[in-house]
């Protein structure tokens, strides 16, 4: 993965640490469909790999943990007919699952109203306030 946010140097999987496994893949296919294995299912471990640090290994183990099954995270892809072409779409969908995990979160900086703003809410409110007040019946003692 090229260099961004939460990865300053980029980022490179080594090949050995990714299992790949092949099955049939589901749904309308010709006659290749019951003997090619076109499906693939690419897996993970983040708690052994060597790509990550140990700060980017404990914040991918926090923001993936729904969809890890321990500390592997397996990925599925069987949108295309070919092998390779589900091979490429595996390995672009972690690559963007851990280019997401591993960005650092956005804090969001409170920020003031601005003294119109508050000029404007409070007319607004004395505005409706009138309206609602001219609806009302007359007491007795107007």
């Amino acid at each position: 993965m090229a260099p961004g946010p939460g990865i300053p140097d980029g980022l490179r999987v080594p090949a050995g640490e990714l299992l790949e496994q092949f099955s049939r893949s589901s749904g309308p296919g010709g006659q290749g469909v019951n003997t090619a294995d076109s499906r693939v299912q690419l897996s993970l471990d983040l708690a052994s790999t060597t790509a990550l640090s140990d700060v980017q290994r404990t914040r991918a183990l926090g923001r993936l943990a729904p969809s890890l099954a321990g500390t592997v995270l397996t990925i599925a892809a069987s949108e295309h007919r070919s092998q390779r072409q589900n091979r490429r779409a595996a390995r672009d969908r972690l690559a963007t699952l851990l280019r997401d995990a591993l960005a650092p979160e956005v804090v969001r900086r409170p920020t003031r109203p601005t003294y119109g703003s508050r000029l404007r809410r409070l007319d607004a409110k004395s505005r409706r306030s009138q309206a609602k007040a001219g609806r009302r019946r007359p007491s007795a003692s107007d």
